[in-house]
């Protein structure tokens, strides 16, 4: 893959190899046993009062084998998980396919018709991953009246999600404001769309012949609005351990069982701060956290969280129905359950 990624933080940690005598996952996880060390802290995200939520599912992975797992509430390890904006750094995988194809240019303008009469027609596909299009969005998940994200998923927008955010007005200059948006997310699916062709069964074809079919996500179940794009910003549901193949794609640089799905550069790229403060690390398309950056995740609404810790090669998927208000404690105590190796 001769694609070149320009912005990328020069400090990331190494990311650990896959151990030589552990097997690829791609039938089936390899398993070790922490459940001695990490059960007292793993029941607390169990036991949580009405306030805190709920979680269905907690899995956890350490050199490359499955340590820890287990469910609650009626789900089981066969039981689909929603991703919510997990998918979205599915999509980020899926640009890094096509780049490594040299099917696209990150940092070209971004080939959205309804642009090319107007200033929106400076946005690259650099600015929409990295959620810095300048792009009007309220990210709201509570407030029908306020948020453009109920609309575009249920309502107006739901038909053609992307054309939906794509209709958005520019609020900043392209490149010069970070901006949380899921509707960014989905004007880069309508692309994607467009690049593969086939609509949503060419898209689906694609995502299973070049991502979860070499990985072994069987069960990853994308979904599509009626135009055929994938709502990436939302929808792909997924078991836990499945989610987990995906975050040790990302753990082990994007290489699989000696295939490369996606460069080590392309890793290096979602991981690369694009905007940070003392609460949030954003790169392109995944999240750092922001009090130690060397860790970086997929995150979803409710509480999905799919964390990568290159320093001591774990992966920590927590699947869940938690307010954002009640949250701290969830990843306090997914902190502590690293902190145990």
């Amino acid at each position: 893959m001769s694609f070149q990624v320009k912005s990328i933080a020069k400090d990331l940690p190494d990311l650990p190899d896959q151990p030589k005598h552990v097997q690829w996952p791609t039938q089936s996880w390899p398993k070790g046993s922490a459940a001695s060390l990490v059960t007292d802290v793993a029941e607390d995200l169990f036991n949580l009062t009405p306030a805190q939520g709920v979680t269905y599912a907690l899995v956890i992975i350490k050199n490359g084998e499955l340590v820890y797992e287990n469910y609650d509430a009626g789900a089981n390890p066969f039981y689909l998980q929603y991703s919510w904006s997990m998918a979205k750094s599915v999509t980020h995988a899926l640009f890094g396919i096509l780049a490594g194809q040299e099917r696209v240019n990150i940092y070209e303008p971004a080939p959205v018709a309804e642009w090319q009469n107007d200033e929106r027609a400076e946005i690259t596909i650099d600015q929409l991953l990295r959620m810095s299009s300048g792009l009007k969005f309220n990210e709201d998940y509570v407030d029908g009246g306020q948020s453009d994200v109920i609309p575009m998923l249920q309502f107006d927008g739901r038909h053609d999600t992307g054309k939906f955010a794509a209709d958005m007005p520019l609020s900043y200059s392209p490149g010069t404001h970070w901006s949380y948006s899921s509707g960014t997310t989905n004007i880069l699916c309508r692309i994607l769309k467009d690049i593969v062709g086939g609509g949503a069964s060419g898209m689906l074809q694609f995502m299973n012949d070049e991502l979860f079919e070499p990985i072994g996500m069987r069960t990853a179940t994308p979904k599509f609005d009626t135009s055929g794009t994938f709502i990436g910003s939302s929808f792909l549901f997924a078991t836990p351990q499945d989610f987990a193949r995906f975050g040790l794609l990302y753990l082990r640089g994007g290489e699989w069982d000696g295939r490369e799905i996606i460069s080590r550069q392309w890793v290096d790229y979602a991981r690369s701060p694009t905007y940070k403060d003392d609460q949030y690390c954003y790169g392109a398309q995944w999240w750092m956290d922001a009090k130690d950056t060397r860790r970086f995740y997929c995150g979803g609404y409710d509480g999905q969280r799919i964390l990568c810790v290159p320093d001591k090669d774990m992966i920590v998927v927590r699947c869940g129905r938690t307010p954002e208000d009640q949250a701290p404690y969830i990843w306090g105590k997914v902190n502590e359950l690293v902190d145990l190796f």
